[in-house]
Order: C-alpha cells, then sequence, then structure tokens
C-alpha cells in the first residue's frame, strides 16, 4: 500500500517551507525558482486525538500513530512537459507518488518573486493540470497517468500580508470555489511560514501563538485530508504495551485488516472483537464493555469502520 502524496506547485508558491512545517526535516529553500531539485522525503504521523484518548485509557507505554509519506517535489513551470525548467525530471517524481497536495499562493508580497506578474490562483490551478494533461499525453505508459491522480489544493496564506479575500468581494476567490465545487475538490488554507515557525514549539504554545495571529492549524487539516485523499483510515489495538493506530483503505474486511498487523492474521482470521473506541472509553474498561454487550464479534464478511477498536482471534 503506498501512503506517499507529493507536494506540487508552481516555483516559490511555499512548497519547501510547507515541507519544512511538515516535516522538521530540513530542506533547501531558496528565494528563486528551482531551488529544489532532487524530492526530499519526509514521513509525518497522521494526528488523532482517537489514539491519543486510547493510550490514556490503557496507560500504555507506547502511543504509536498512523504515518504517510510527503514528497517534497520542485516547482513547475509552463512548458514543463516539454523539459522546461527540468520539467522532464520533475514530472517524473510526481509519476512516483499516489496523490498530490498541490500548493497554490494566494498572497501577494513584491519580496518573494513568482512566476507570474499577479496573484490569480485559478490560474496557476490551470497551469500545473495543463501541464500534467500534456505530459500525459506523450506517455506510453497509460496506466500511470498523471492529471487522474487524487488532488488536494493548499491554500497558501501569509499571515499580516496581502491575501486573497475569502469572501463574495473577491471575484478571484469566488471564481476559485466555483472551481472546487465543479471539480469536487477538497482544499485546504494553509499558512506555511507560520507554521514552519511554530514547528518546534509544545502544543500548548502553539495554540496560543496561532490564537495570538488569528490563524487556524493548517497543518493538522492538511495530513488529515491527505490520508483521506489517499482512500485510508484507521482502526486501533489498544493495551498496556501499545496502543497503535493501524492503515487500511476504506473498505477492508476484518481479515484484511487483521494483515495490516501480520499477514498470519489475514490467512488464520477466525474472528474480531469489535467496539467503536468512544464507546471503550464511554464504558470505562473491557471488563464493562462486555458486560454491557457493547463489544460484538465479527466475521470474515465485516467491513472495518474508522474508529473501530479490535482484537483479533486467529489459528
Amino acid at each position: 500500500m503506498q501512503l506517499s502524496v507529493g507536494i506540487v506547485g508552481l516555483p516559490n508558491v511555499g512548497k519547501s517551507t510547507l515541507f519544512q512545517a511538515l516535516t522538521k526535516k530540513s530542506v533547501l529553500i531558496a528565494n528563486y525558482p528551482f531551488a529544489t531539485i532532487d524530492p526530499s522525503v519526509g514521513v509525518v504521523a497522521v494526528p488523532d486525538t482517537r489514539r491519543e484518548k486510547l493510550a490514556a485509557f490503557s496507560q500504555s507505554k507506547k502511543d504509536i500513530p498512523a504515518a504517510i509519506e510527503f514528497v517534497d517535489i520542485a516547482g513547475l513551470v509552463r512548458g514543463a512537459s516539454e523539459g522546461e525548467g527540468l520539467g522532464n525530471q520533475f514530472l517524473s517524481h510526481i509519476r512516483e507518488v499516489s496523490a498530490i497536495a498541490h500548493v497554490v499562493r494566494i498572497f501577494e508580497n513584491t519580496n518573494i518573486a513568482q512566476v507570474n506578474d499577479t496573484i490569480d490562483p485559478l490560474r496557476d490551478i490551470e497551469l500545473i493540470n495543463t501541464e500534467l494533461q500534456l505530459a500525459d499525453i506523450e506517455t506510453k505508459d497509460k496506466t500511470r497517468l498523471l492529471a487522474g491522480k487524487p488532488v488536494l489544493y493548499v491554500l497558501n496564506k501569509e499571515s499580516g500580508g496581502h491575501n486573497l479575500d475569502e469572501t463574495p468581494s473577491d471575484e478571484r476567490w469566488v471564481r476559485l470555489v466555483e472551481y472546487f465545487k465543479q471539480h469536487n475538490a477538497t482544499y485546504v488554507v494553509v499558512d506555511a511560514n507560520v507554521e514552519n515557525d511554530l514547528r518546534d514549539l509544545h502544543t500548548e504554545d502553539k495554540v496560543a501563538f496561532r490564537q495570538e495571529l488569528g490563524v487556524d492549524d493548517g497543518i493538522n487539516g492538511l495530513i488529515r485530508a491527505s490520508y483521506a485523499l489517499l482512500g485510508l483510515m484507521s482502526f486501533f489495538t489498544t493495551g498496556k504495551d501499545e496502543t497503535r493506530a493501524w492503515t487500511i483503505e476504506r473498505g477492508s474486511t476484518a481479515p484484511q485488516a487483521g494483515a495490516a498487523i501480520h499477514t498470519d492474521f489475514k490467512d488464520k482470521f477466525i474472528r474480531a472483537e469489535v467496539i467503536m473506541w468512544d464507546k471503550l472509553l464511554e464504558a470505562g474498561s473491557w471488563a464493562k464493555a462486555r458486560e454491557l454487550g457493547l463489544i460484538r464479534t465479527e466475521g470474515k464478511e465485516y467491513i472495518v469502520k474508522d474508529g473501530d477498536t479490535i482484537e483479533f482471534l486467529h489459528g
């Protein structure tokens, strides 16, 4: 199961800054195009308060999150499909990821160079999409099409700067939102600079600074949206040794979910004892949950739900 999301966009829209904020991994950031040539890769924990509460409930020694991989891919420009700006190399990196986080600049800052003279997010989106489509026309392998990959749009704003007005009074914003509706697309708004500045702070300090700056927690929303974009969800196992979020594809059966833990769990599956995470917490203990009849016994045909807490019985 591939869990990789490629961070894509025009040069100088904030891709590498966003990548740093996501992964706490240093990458080359510079105020000119093609500062990033080789893709950088970082594994990112999926934030999940459900798992944290279960770990506290079980007094687990370990609390292990689900994770996905983000790949920082250098900026694309017009003509990339024909090799402009190292386009062929960059496009090949996009082919290797499972989904795309398309970073779009919605702030104006004359100190940060940009490919086009004005801020027009929809124009920039269509430019990138055109290059991906043109590259698909040229490729002989029609099973790895770029334009067919699932996309999450990441609108990068700048705190205290001049941004698109996220209201009907800004025609550019209206056209952008209408485009997302027409294409049934998901988007998140992030201030990559702020998130990068806050990346090493404790959670409580991050909350305080975000409140002071008047910005939302865009990074956690981005990670969760990327996880969902890949068609993934989490089920949990919990106990004294560890609480863990296991990653499976939506629609997985109980034996398929068991295989995430160990391949034997699929082939030798007997049954699964299942309870939704919050019902377990409400009961107060596994024993009480059993007494109340909240723990269900499920067989091979059971479709696992996001948030299920499961104990597997296998031969």
